[in-house]
């Protein structure tokens, strides 16, 4: 290859990577104007614009008078996305039973990139809304269903995500140290659930369990709610057994459906 097909390969890439971040400015500031997007990214205006322009014509953003916002196309991938996920249908009835019986908030979450992602979600007639929805992505080491889906992975894929991880607390509980990690991910896989004690949210605790299928974790239940609700006896033993027990029912749904 010449350097000058070299040269234009790596401005296909850059080119895609603005495009990519100009869509995420989007998603993160609810719309915005080009000059609101130059001024964010610090990218050239007119570069701004072209990708704008681009992506309003084949549909992923629309234009309104407030500016421009991500569009419903992308609600289309995410939809084939997370369908293609396997037992993801299992585990939404799993999830709206969950709730329905805790009266709390369930959960059903996936690792991807090496972070958690919200693939299912329900909520119960007591539950707190502290989650930042379906499709969202939340660091691994400081929730429930993230420390169950980590005690689950082979070793080397573990020590690549911990590798990737920012250990930046989130609240004064949350872990930190590599080493007590891998400490609490030796308690996870010898009891067989994880707790979260505030270490995602100040004042909110939760407990997970991982999903296996053929040997492979593929996700991790969870039930989460108040610390003031989700202590003692309810907190210690009795969510973890009703956990492992949906656990089961869905593992052994998803294996011979």
């Amino acid at each position: 290859m010449n350097n000058a097909d070299e040269a234009g390969k790596m401005d296909t890439v850059r080119s895609a990577q603005t495009m990519f971040d100009v869509v995420e400015c989007l998603k993160t500031n609810d719309g915005m104007t080009v000059t609101e997007v130059t001024a964010e990214l610090e990218y050239a205006k007119s570069t701004v614009h072209r990708h704008l322009r681009t992506l309003e014509t084949l549909g992923y953003v629309v234009r309104q008078s407030d500016g421009y916002h991500v569009g419903l196309r992308f609600f289309d991938l995410g939809q084939r996305a997370r369908d293609r996920q396997r037992g993801y249908t299992l585990a939404r009835d799993k999830v709206d039973e969950i709730a329905d019986e805790t009266a709390e908030r369930a959960q059903f979450l996936v690792e991807e990139h090496g972070e958690a992602v919200y693939l299912c979600r329900s909520v119960g007639e007591r539950a707190v809304m502290t989650d930042p929805g379906i499709g969202s992505r939340i660091p691994l080491h400081s929730t429930a269903a993230g420390k169950a889906i980590l005690a689950g992975l082979p070793e080397d894929r573990l020590f690549e995500v911990i590798e990737q991880t920012d250990f930046e607390p989130m609240t004064d509980a949350t872990i930190t140290d590599v080493e007590v990690l891998h400490g609490e991910l030796e308690e996870i896989r010898d009891r067989g659930y994880s707790f979260n004690r505030q270490e995602n949210i100040e004042g909110l605790n939760a407990v997970g369990v991982p999903v296996r299928v053929d040997g492979e974790t593929i996700g991790a239940l969870s039930v989460s709610g108040p610390s003031h609700r989700l202590k003692g006896e309810w907190f210690e033993e009795e969510l973890p057994n009703l956990l492992l027990g949906a656990a089961n029912e869905l593992e052994l749904n998803i294996a011979y459906s």
